[in-house]
């Protein structure tokens, strides 16, 4: 390298830079004019899921010879955060795809994955992943929902509780509980379709944010399927989630950047144009400090993101720590950054009329999904005891 040559280590190779520009492109005119609407309608945002169909974002990561696009898993993080940048609710679409589909692509069978693969790249279909239940949410070994073998069939009878896009998707990885007596080592996963006689939803949850995104109950009642949809071997199922969350847990906080960058993006917006005192509110040293702490933060919550998508995409032996230090690190900065952005508006940011509000309620959401930051700390200590 040359004298006096810029180097900056953390640029991004020319394709994932294309992708997050053609992501950009498409959600500033199909995405963004949905987020408000979405958001008061508690509506799924059909027309946003169609404009990332038919750019081929709403399942980005599935491989080519499935029919997909083949992201890997950087390029599917910088999709998720673009999204979330205009609407948080529509970055579920291809967040629960990849959740939803993880299981299949770690342990299922080569024709589980043609047989419900396919239909996710074309956007025919959507996969979510049913493991928390009323009972068991943290603690997710403690769930009840049973399957029992009954010849070549399984039959699957409990609930499962905060099933994002329940209801929307076709298909679902549900986690039940096959040996009762062997605990986590006694519970096995299954793909289950929204058709299969016996699967039905609760009412939509009232939530304080991503109301476009549904979460319902599944109930699972009597429901029999053939028993090659077991995904992996019986009694791995457990271990398949965790390392399912240990990839998607990248997703989360790739989500939570957008929501962060997005509420930045307005706030620096709306300072610059606000006068007080016949000048415009970004020239007090106050707001220029607010704003550089929130691009400090943000920055560093990208980087280490950007870190563990790496990660995720190589496979390393570390990614558990670095998934769970990015999912938690990014959605508690997603909440300082939209709840400052909130406090630059003045009154304006308490309102509905502009976005940031909306922001702030959605990026709460990120903090706990796919296990509570406060579950991320363990998940890192112990990673750190044990090396």
């Amino acid at each position: 390298m040359a004298a006096g040559e810029p180097f900056d280590v953390y640029r991004l190779p020319e394709e994932h830079e294309a992708i997050r520009e053609a992501v950009r492109e498409v959600c500033a005119a199909k995405v963004a004019p949905h987020a408000a609407e979405a958001d008061e309608t508690g509506e799924f945002p059909k027309a946003s899921f169609d404009a990332l169909r038919a750019a081929d974002f709403h399942a980005p990561h599935i491989p080519v010879e499935y029919g997909g696009a083949g992201a890997d898993a950087l390029a599917t993080a910088i999709v998720i955060e673009e999204v979330a940048r205009a609407c948080a609710a529509s970055s579920l679409i291809p967040a629960v795809n990849k959740l939803g589909t993880m299981p299949l692509l770690l342990a299922g069978s080569a024709e589980l994955k043609q047989r419900y693969l396919t239909p996710v790249a074309t956007g025919e279909a959507m996969f979510s992943y049913c493991l928390s239940e009323p009972e068991a949410g943290s603690d997710a070994a403690s769930m009840t929902t049973r399957a029992v073998r009954d010849g070549d069939h399984w039959v699957l009878n409990g609930v499962k509780r905060w099933i994002t896009n329940a209801g929307v998707s076709e298909f679902y990885t549900v986690f039940a509980v096959t040996d009762p007596g062997a605990r986590s080592r006694g519970i096995s996963a299954f793909v289950v379709e929204k058709s299969d006689p016996g699967v039905s939803f609760g009412a939509p949850e009232k939530k304080l944010g991503i109301k476009g995104s549904p979460t319902r109950e599944v109930y699972l009642d009597g429901v029999r399927i053939p028993a090659d949809r077991i995904i992996g071997a019986e009694g791995t199922g457990f271990a398949t989630a965790m390392k399912t969350l240990d990839h998607t847990r990248v997703t989360i906080a790739a989500q939570a950047l957008g929501i962060a960058q997005g509420a930045l993006d307005y706030a620096k917006g709306y300072v610059a144009e606000r006068r007080q005192f016949g000048k415009p509110v970004a020239e007090f040293q106050g707001v220029q400090f607010m704003l550089a702490d929130m691009g400090m933060k943000l920055e560093a919550a990208r980087q280490l993101t950007y870190a563990a998508a790496g990660k995720s995409e190589r496979g390393d032996a570390d990614l558990t720590y670095f998934g769970a230090a990015a999912k938690c690190f990014a959605s508690d900065a997603a909440m300082e950054i939209t709840t400052d952005a909130v406090q630059l508006l003045g009154g304006y940011g308490y309102t509905r009329d502009y976005p940031v509000e909306r922001m702030m309620r959605d990026a709460k959401i990120t903090q706990i999904y796919e296990g509570t930051n406060q579950v991320q700390r363990i998940v890192m200590a112990r990673q750190l005891l044990k090396d």
